[in-house]
């Protein structure tokens, strides 16, 4: 009887250590599961924080009127300027280009021209040969996705793949899809890519070598393939700050420049 009574105690003491050792599971488990609504709204809140961005590396541009690539520079003060510059080797001046939502400049230093005038669509294509929008360059540049009209939405559908969560979103009103690939530990958008509604793609920009600024993740390389447009744009920065004090943008003009107005 007195083993029969240790041999119960044994065992009740060792169920009591297996659950203590196991309990912590369920809620670790529940706590990196973040619901789809939820991590649109942190990936947002992440693109959001950043106000000021400057970035050095090099760009390659590829599109029916041009094929190039370059050592580059970007400062960006959100929400409306933009400053691109473009150097060749040994740190020669090829050209800079300063947009804002209003209007824009571009100096052509090797002619040593300047193109001035109100930002109109169209002039992203005219200027610095790829038609994108304003606002998708500041994001482009960025590393970013604007998920705004998504926060109010869920997906239309959410599977995992490879690891990432993969969420769709239908947009029926311009008969396309939009597809973002998420690793939602490290809140990482890794691939958003744009289809018609007969599955042909449209848009593919993929995002690696992240690095964290200020607990932001923002990506080293971007690969921009508008397969619509047939344009690509690369990429690679080797230096990167976020939200450090950034004077005035401006471009210094030779006063001998040639100005064009348009």
């Amino acid at each position: 009887m007195r083993n029969k009574s240790i041999a119960l105690f044994v065992l009740s003491v060792c169920s009591l250590l297996y659950v203590e050792g196991c309990a912590p599971s369920k809620p670790v488990m529940q706590e990196r599961t973040i619901s789809p609504d939820r991590l649109i709204k942190r990936l947002e809140a992440n693109r959001r924080k950043i106000k000021n961005f400057s970035g050095t590396g090099t760009i390659s541009i590829k599109t029916n009127e041009l094929n190039t690539k370059s050592n580059f520079q970007v400062e960006i003060k959100k929400p409306d300027s933009i400053k691109v510059s473009f150097f060749g080797p040994f740190g020669i001046d090829l050209a800079s280009a300063l947009l804002t939502q209003k209007d824009f400049l571009f100096y052509d230093a090797i002619n040593n021209t300047v193109y001035r005038g109100k930002q109109r669509p169209g002039v992203m294509k005219e200027i610095l040969k790829v038609n994108i929008l304003f606002d998708d360059l500041i994001d482009l540049a960025t590393g970013s996705i604007n998920l705004t009209d998504k926060l109010q939405r869920e997906p239309n559908s959410s599977e995992s793949q490879d690891n990432l969560l993969k969420l769709t979103y239908a947009d029926s009103l311009n008969d396309k899809t939009n597809s973002y690939l998420i690793q939602n530990d490290e809140l990482e958008i890794r691939q958003f890519f744009q289809n018609n509604l007969k599955g042909k793609n449209l848009l593919d920009t993929k995002f690696s070598d992240f690095k964290k600024y200020d607990e932001i993740p923002i990506p080293g390389e971007i690969n921009f393939n508008d397969i619509a447009n047939n344009q690509k744009i690369k990429i690679e920065y080797r230096n990167i700050e976020i939200n450090s004090e950034i004077g005035n943008l401006k471009i210094e003009l030779p006063s001998d420049a040639k100005i064009i107005e348009w």
